[in-house]
């Protein structure tokens, strides 16, 4: 059976077609391709797509393909039950859900960094695969550290650790470049949306979806980038005198009507009412 998939394969494109050659079909042969070739060639090789948007197999809600494969294919082996939340975590950049989705995803990255060749890529794949297969089977309650002394100094490290850090949030990374994202597209008035930060911050869309509001002012996505808006709009009413047709293109709402919707929404008084307001207000500070 020929199953296809985009190139430069680093988590679902490796953990994907080991779990095909281990528990589905031994003698698969799995075919990369560029992403906007994986349909056509899929056709014209009978080849079974894979990890790409509107196939079978592909992601569903915080699920990624490993995960789908397993339940289509019924899979009851304990270890991959194991396995997955970890596989999931690397490829969806949800590293709470295993203390080991992180170490996978480096591993892959850099494996993927050093190997341009995506077939033998697949091949040191399925080497690291099988042994997060032979841990999850035998190895889980192992640890590196065995003498009483070194377990008691690692206690003590993790208590001094927990303690120094108890008061302090964990933030992720992405956090601030996309807030930095964010403020350069709303500078520049062009479209953003979270599509496009996925790609350029090389986040799981569904992901960053579910994890924004959290560290965004529990605002959603679309929320946020509006209330950004609002704030650039004022700061435009208070300091410009361009009309309020240019401060709407300048603040990237689709036109005048819009834009007055909406601020009147967010202030309780439409632009025109604010500036006037504004203007008033500086009138009689200067008396």
């Amino acid at each position: 059976m020929k199953w296809i998939t985009r190139e430069r394969p680093k988590i679902d494109r490796l953990a994907c077609p080991w779990l095909i050659r281990r528990f589905i079909d031994p003698k698969a042969q799995i075919i990369y391709v560029p992403e906007n070739e994986v349909l056509t060639q899929a056709a014209a090789l009978n080849a079974t797509p894979f990890d790409i948007p509107g196939v079978e197999f592909t992601h569903y809600d915080d699920q990624c393909t490993f995960d789908y494969f397993i339940k289509k294919y019924e899979l009851k082996d304990p270890a991959l039950q194991v396995m997955a939340p970890v596989v999931r975590g690397a490829d969806t950049d949800d590293h709470a859900l295993a203390r080991q989705s992180s170490g996978l995803w480096a591993i892959s990255a850099g494996l993927a960094h050093n190997t341009q060749d995506d077939q033998e890529l697949l091949e040191k794949g399925m080497l690291i695969y099988d042994a997060l297969y032979s841990w999850a089977t035998h190895l889980r309650e192992e640890k590196h550290t065995q003498s009483p002394t070194e377990h008691l100094l690692l206690q003590i490290y993790k208590t001094y650790i927990s303690n120094k850090n108890e008061k302090k949030s964990k933030v992720p990374a992405w956090t601030k470049d996309l807030k930095n994202l964010i403020q350069d597209h709303i500078d520049t008035n062009l479209n953003f949306n979270l599509k496009i930060a996925s790609e350029e911050l090389d986040v799981n869309p569904a992901y960053l979806s579910r994890e924004f509001s959290r560290y965004f002012d529990n605002l959603s996505f679309g929320e946020y980038i509006r209330k950004l808006r609002i704030e650039k709009s004022i700061q435009l009413l208070e300091s410009s005198e361009d009309s309020l047709a240019e401060i709407a293109y300048l603040t990237g709402f689709s036109d005048q009507s819009h834009f007055n919707r909406v601020f009147k929404a967010h202030m309780g008084q439409t632009p025109s009412e604010y500036r006037k307001f504004i203007r008033k207000s500086k009138g009689n500070t200067k008396r």
